[in-house]
């Protein structure tokens, strides 16, 4: 999906939301918690693997922690995962590293959310370019995406 129909693929399934376009770069975790004013913890990383199959999987993880990759390979499964190269990110998703936002990736890809992300009511994640962030519910990334709620991550 291009990066311009995000907003359209979430008013079409009726998905209360925000974009926040800043005037410089959100792409990362720093970037957005100074122009937001919140805590990293409210702020989520979309990070894609690939499986020892080259499978994609999207983890989503708070702003505080960073994926565990063998606690991410054990939920699926697997002997190991390894983050997809920005192409493959960009091929699969239709976004870029550091824009890529938790929900409407150009093809399905399997997601697994951390339990911690779920314990807010909003989160603030990639909006589709460097310079927007899109404020949305964990749960409705749940829904939207059918993923695997997993305790993935570390400090």
């Amino acid at each position: 999906m291009p990066p311009e129909d995000l907003e359209s693929y979430l008013v079409e399934r009726g998905i209360k939301f925000r974009i926040i376009e800043f005037g410089g770069s959100s792409k990362t975790v720093e970037d957005a918690e100074r122009m937001l004013g919140v805590d990293r913890s409210r702020i989520v990383k979309s990070l894609l693997f690939v499986d020892e199959k080259g499978v994609p999987v999207l983890a989503i993880v708070t702003g505080d922690s960073m994926v565990d990759e063998e606690k991410l390979a054990r939920v699926l499964g697997v002997k190991r995962v390894r983050k997809a190269r920005p192409r493959a990110v960009r091929n699969i998703t239709g976004y870029e590293v550091g824009a890529l936002p938790p929900v409407g990736h150009k093809k399905p890809v399997k997601t697994v959310i951390d339990v911690k992300v779920m314990e807010k009511d909003v989160v603030y994640g990639g909006g589709g370019s460097v310079n927007k962030l899109l404020e949305i519910s964990p749960r409705d990334i749940k829904k939207l995406t059918g993923a695997l709620v997993a305790d993935v991550s570390r400090a």
